[in-house]
Parts: structure tokens; C-alpha cells; sequence
């Protein structure tokens, strides 16, 4: 019997991570029903909507309390769902703050629980440990420290490899992508990551937009791209570089980091693809000073980026919260530019990060195996 199958993901990586295991799924069982909260790639994917994903988008410990009354919507859309078509099993991927409250309505509902990209537990908020011991059959982990720490704390937990490491690639090369976006060639690209939530661009642009100046008044053979998600480029993206060579590109970001020269990335997600990729990049990011404040004291790591605690040492720059100015960013980015021996150490030390993400086998196959036993085991 195909079986029935919440799958929930809250943001843009969630929803490519869930996609690719609804797909993954569908070729075992192709009569498989998939429904849950969606976005653009999941849906792609012939995945129900019956929540939205994009309406879940925030980052930070205050600024998601006035989109409160939406997020709590969505919520209960999809915990009206579970308990109408009662699915035979639960699929919930990243984004804990709403996931981890949802786990425990399954599971009194019967329903099994899968979780796909583990919570950041063993750097803040080590309570959802708990959470997940209680509510959660399997833990499906992309970073491979992640497996003993919660194993040890009584969660089941396998690390499946880091899914990008399959998938991340680009479609042109340099040349290609210089013509189809109206580059100089011969130039040297750098690429803008600010992030895919408004929140998080809003506040990372005006600190790209010094930077952009301040490293033009140094070296005039640099061109700039701005990579924002398909979909993602409302006008106040272009309007925040006014007379500057920063040029907008939707939908190329994997084309853009591997064209480049240099990324300048907000701290996440795409700090692991420009590092599959094997592009140096700065990496950045900023929250509200109230969101600082009250999270800072809770965190405990040697390093914010990701890439830097895969590699377990500091292999890129880091510019965190008050950190985080125009002249820093400019400096870091222009020692890269101008240096290339850094920039091929930087090179060699991606390499190894990228090693490390990398499994001799498909992740969002293995991740399909363990959803696979947890739903014969019901």
C-alpha cells in the first residue's frame, strides 16, 4: 500500500532538501501522496500545499515576534491536515522553531516522525534535545560532527552526507556566464550573497553597497553580481546600488559563486555551496542588537560559520554582527583579490570542507532508506 506522507520544510534550503526526498520516495512508491507545508520546489515536485512556506520566512529571536499571528496560521493548517488525513508517516525538515513545536502534535496523533537537517542543538538551545528524544523516530543529520553528539544524548540520529554535495553544480562555465549576463570579460567578478530571507537582505545591503565602493576605489577591474533566489529580486535590490557595476542575477547563484573571482556570503546555507563549489568567499551576517543581545550569551562555538566548523579551524573570514562594516568587508574581500596565494590556500582548505560533506552514496537515498524502515517498522 503507498503510503501517505506529511512533508514540511520552512525555507528555501528546506525546500530543496525535501523536494529531492519527495522525489526520491516517489520512484519507490510512485503512488505515494505527499502533502505539507511547501514552497516553489516542493510543489515542483508534486508535493500538496497546504501551508505556505514562504510565510514562515524570519530570522532572529525578536524579529519573528510580529509575524507571530501569520507563522501560528500556518500551524494550524497543517496540524488540521495531520489530524484529517492522519499520514503514515512525518517528514519535517529544518527550521525548528516551527518543527519542533509540530513533533510533538504528531506524535500524539500516532503519527511517526522523521526529522531531515538537524536543529543547531550542540551550539544553543540544548533543551531541543529533549524534544527530539521524545518526539522524533529519526534524526537525519547533513553534517557529520552532528551524528555522535546527539547519539550521545539518546537521540537517533545517522549522518546521511550533506545533500548539496550531490547536487550543488554549475550549468555554464565563466565565459558562458559572462556573456549571458553582459560582463566584462578579462574582469574580476565578485559575487554578492546577501541571503534569501527580506529580513536578512535588508540589513546585509548596506554594508555590501560601502563595501562595493570602497573596494571600486581601489581596483577598477572588478565587476560585481548580486545572486538572489528565482523569483527573489524586488526592485529594492538594484535601487540599494544606485550609479554602482552591480549587476542583478535571479536564479544563477550556482553559476554566479563558480564565475567568480570571490564571494562576499551571508553566513548559511550558501556559504556550503560556494564552498562545494570551491570559491573563496567572505562570509557575514547580522540580527537586530535585540536579537543579539538576548541569543548571544546562549551560544557557545568556536565559529559561526559552517564552513569553518566542518573544517574545525578558521579557513574563512568571519564578520559577525558589530563586526560586520563596510571597511571591514572591503579589506577582507581586497586581501583576497590581491593576494593569490591566499586565495589558493583558501582554495585547499574548501577542497577539504568539501571532503568532509562528501559520502559514497546518495543522501537523500539513504535518507529515503531510514524514512523507508521507520514506515514498515509502524
Amino acid at each position: 500500500m503507498a503510503p501517505k506522507i506529511l512533508i514540511s520544510a520552512g525555507e528555501a534550503s528546506g525546500d530543496l532538501y525535501a523536494a529531492s526526498l519527495a522525489e526520491a520516495l516517489r520512484r519507490r512508491y510512485p503512488e505515494a501522496g505527499f502533502f505539507g507545508c511547501v514552497g516553489p520546489r516542493m510543489r515542483a515536485a508534486g508535493v500538496e500545499a497546504v501551508a505556505d512556506m514562504a510565510r514562515l520566512a524570519v530570522v532572529g529571536l525578536v524579529e519573528v515576534l510580529s509575524h507571530i499571528p501569520r507563522i501560528y496560521s500556518e500551524f494550524r493548517k497543517i496540524h488540521r491536515a495531520a489530524e484529517e488525513r492522519r499520514p503514515d508517516l512525518a517528514i519535517l525538515t529544518d527550521s525548528p522553531d516551527f518543527h519542533l513545536r509540530l513533533a510533538p502534535r504528531l506524535r500524539k496523533l500516532g503519527v511517526p516522525v522523521v526529522y531531515l537537517v538537524a536543529p543547531q542543538a550542540w551550539a544553543w538551545r540544548k533543551g531541543r534535545v529533549h524534544t527530539l528524544r521524545r518526539n522524533v523516530e529519526r534524526l537525519l543529520c547533513i553534517f557529520p560532527f552532528e551524528e555522535s553528539f546527539f547519539r550521545a544524548h539518546g537521540v537517533a540520529a545517522v549522518y546521511i552526507g550533506h545533500p548539496l554535495a550531490r547536487l550543488v553544480r554549475a550549468s555554464c562555465d565563466k565565459e558562458k556566464f559572462f556573456e549571458k549576463n553582459g560582463l566584462q570579460p578579462g574582469r574580476k567578478l565578485v559575487t554578492l550573497l546577501p541571503g534569501s530571507r527580506p529580513g536578512e537582505v535588508a540589513r546585509h545591503l548596506p554594508d555590501l553597497r560601502g563595501a562595493v565602493r570602497l573596494i571600486l576605489e581601489r581596483r577598477r577591474d572588478v565587476e560585481f553580481a548580486l545572486a538572489t533566489p528565482l523569483g527573489h529580486s524586488p526592485a529594492s535590490v538594484g535601487a540599494a546600488f544606485p550609479g554602482l557595476p552591480v549587476r542583478i542575477v535571479e536564479g544563477q547563484t550556482w553559476d554566479a559563486v563558480a564565475s567568480s573571482d570571490l564571494a562576499l556570503a551571508a553566513s548559511g546555507t550558501v556559504t556550503i555551496e560556494t564552498a562545494l563549489l570551491g570559491t573563496p568567499m567572505v562570509t557575514f551576517y547580522r540580527v537586530s542588537r535585540a536579537s543579539w543581545r538576548l541569543g548571544r550569551p546562549f551560544v557557545n562555538v568556536p565559529f559561526y560559520s559552517m564552513v569553518n566548523l566542518v573544517a574545525e579551524r578558521r579557513v574563512v573570514p568571519e564578520l559577525i554582527q558589530n563586526h560586520l562594516t563596510p571597511e571591514r568587508l572591503a579589506s577582507e574581500a581586497l586581501e583576497l583579490l590581491e593576494n593569490a596565494a591566499a586565495r589558493e590556500r583558501m582554495k585547499e582548505d574548501l577542497a577539504e570542507v568539501a571532503g568532509k560533506l562528501r559520502t559514497g552514496h546518495d543522501p537523500m537515498e539513504w535518507a529515503a532508506d531510514e524514512v523507508q524502515a521507520v514506515w514498515k517498522r509502524k
